[in-house]
């Protein structure tokens, strides 16, 4: 089955955004567009609570995009965004949503930081998108959203981990550091995925 994840497609980080990723607000008008192309469309959700240890701002001292050691695992230390019930956690309002059947949200343990749609960092905990995607009969899962050097990236990896095929449609992402896409780039082929354009569909 043809699946699109749509990963963190939140107003904070879109233009404007507590954690923007520039020029985020033009995959929408993409993402819209591909929704007939997909039989199954699942999206995933920042949903940290204020008092998350990957914001800077619960570390005195520290200064946001820092690195530190959380539990044991390396942390790059955020501005504070998509915060449980905040306008910033919303999905984009021009996002068309009507085709999502499911939402996972993901990153609402304090204590640790998930970039991945299918696992928190430190892989203990999984969100439940493996199995629902298994359940569905998906097989080929297309991703998009933001960012697409964090968030995006590592759900695509964890879903070639899982057995699925992973694509990357290039211009329904965007990353937030571009001129370290290019080795992720390289690393999502490397591993099995493939990167395409949505007039590829």
């Amino acid at each position: 089955m043809k699946t699109l994840i749509i990963v963190d497609a939140q107003i904070d980080f879109m233009s404007g955004g507590a954690l923007e990723v520039k020029n985020g607000d033009r995959i929408i008008p993409v993402i819209n567009d591909i929704l007939p192309h997909f039989e199954l469309v699942v999206a995933t959700q920042d949903w940290h609570p204020a008092n998350h240890k990957s914001f800077a701002v619960n570390h005195p001292g520290k200064k946001e995009f820092e690195v530190i050691e959380l539990n044991g695992l390396e942390q790059k230390l955020w501005p504070p965004h998509c915060v449980q019930g905040t306008k910033g956690a919303e999905l984009h309002p021009a996002l068309e949503t009507n085709p999502v059947e499911a939402i996972f949200r993901k990153g609402m343990d304090p204590e640790i930081d998930s970039y991945s749609g299918f696992y928190d960092n430190g892989r203990k905990k999984s969100t439940g998108l493996s199995g629902y995607l298994k359940q569905k009969g998906a097989g080929d899962l297309y991703f998009c959203g933001l960012a697409a050097d964090i968030c995006v990236y590592f759900s695509l990896l964890d879903a070639l981990k899982q057995g699925f095929n992973a694509t990357l449609i290039e211009n329904a992402a965007v990353p937030l550091l571009p001129k370290e896409f290019e080795s992720i780039r390289k690393d999502i082929i490397k591993k099995g995925g493939k990167i395409i354009n949505s007039k590829d569909l």
